[in-house]
């Protein structure tokens, strides 16, 4: 008896300090290594070819440069989320155009790129043409609010997992927590805080849909393998999505592929969609928008089947409680 315990409770300190070590690669390898690799940029203008050969030079493999012909289409793919910023080449000299609002750390190292564009010692002139909202000018507050939206949806699974038997309960639960919890989050972030531009009712179903796909995949998992559903939906959603996400740069500035894996899982989708729709009236919205549907519905297929399962279960179940 003894040595089993001894065995298991070897066991599991073993497996303790292996998750430990892989949750501090998780979490450290992609802030360890943040720094531009292919974020795109547009060049406008006389010399944009120039400008863009001399920005391989200088700086190789960090941006991915597309000429346009004027300024104007440079501001375009700026709005529309091709790009994170430009320089556009005019008779006075070279121009930067920042975006702080898709990304602050993105917008301050093209800032700190101007100083090296023009022979002044002030530099290139810099102007921020999507702006962080500002009472959130380094986008802090939407990089801190994503961790507790993921972890607070993570425990809504738990509770409805635990107190609800039904799975067709669950998911009403699921359903009833993402609205109240978007309205709720919306009312903090757009009013309290002002940490968004956007209307208020926009904020409040980007955190619901957000809510919805966490919630509801993780007790989906929980319905259909039982509780160690929960640790998988936890180990995804927070050892994975939450390094993974890039809401405090971007996804470009993760090693690859963590930045697309990352905007494949909710917390990237969910920073990513906020972003488009509140500073970027829906630009860039589909593909974060598709994988948020995605999640949610998968969860509650998986809510769905195990409640036409479960009719079928029960008189198992009642008829092996029976004594022979």
């Amino acid at each position: 008896m003894q040595s089993s315990l001894a065995v298991r409770s070897a066991g599991v300190a073993l497996g303790a300090a292996l998750l430990q070590l892989l949750m501090i690669c998780a979490f450290t390898w992609p802030a360890a290594r943040t720094e531009p690799r292919d974020v795109p940029i547009v060049v406008a203008g006389p010399g944009a070819a120039a400008t863009a050969e001399r920005l391989e030079r200088t700086l190789p493999g960090a941006f991915d440069v597309e000429a346009v012909p004027a300024a104007d289409d440079a501001r375009a793919a700026i709005a529309d989320r091709r790009a994170y910023g430009a320089i556009v080449a005019t008779p006075e000299g070279p121009r930067v155009l920042t975006a702080s609002a898709a990304s602050p750390v993105i917008a301050q190292q093209l800032t700190a790129l101007a100083g090296n564009l023009a022979g002044a010692p002030r530099g290139a002139p810099v102007q921020d043409v999507v702006a962080a909202d500002p009472d959130d000018p380094r986008g802090a507050g939407l990089a801190a609010i994503v961790l507790p939206l993921i972890m607070s949806s993570l425990a809504a699974a738990v509770l409805l997992t635990f107190a609800v038997p039904s799975p067709a309960w669950r998911a009403a639960g699921a359903l009833l927590f993402a609205v109240l919890g978007g309205l709720g989050v919306a009312g903090l972030a757009f009013g309290w805080l002002s940490l968004f531009p956007g209307p208020y009712l926009v904020v409040a179903g980007v955190a619901a849909l957000a809510i919805l796909a966490v919630t509801g995949t993780v007790a989906g998992l929980a319905a259909a393998v039982g509780r160690s559903g929960l640790g998988i939906g936890a180990l995804t959603f927070l050892l994975l999505g939450n390094p993974l996400s890039g809401v405090t740069a971007a996804p470009e500035m993760l090693p690859e592929p963590l930045g697309a894996v990352g905007q494949l899982l909710p917390p990237g989708a969910a920073g990513t969609l906020m972003r488009s729709a509140t500073f970027f009236d829906g630009a860039g919205a589909g593909a974060p928008l598709a994988v948020l549907l995605t999640w949610a519905a998968a969860g509650f297929a998986l809510l769905g089947a195990a409640a036409l399962r479960a009719p079928r279960e029960k008189p198992a179940r009642e008829k092996e409680a029976v004594p022979a």
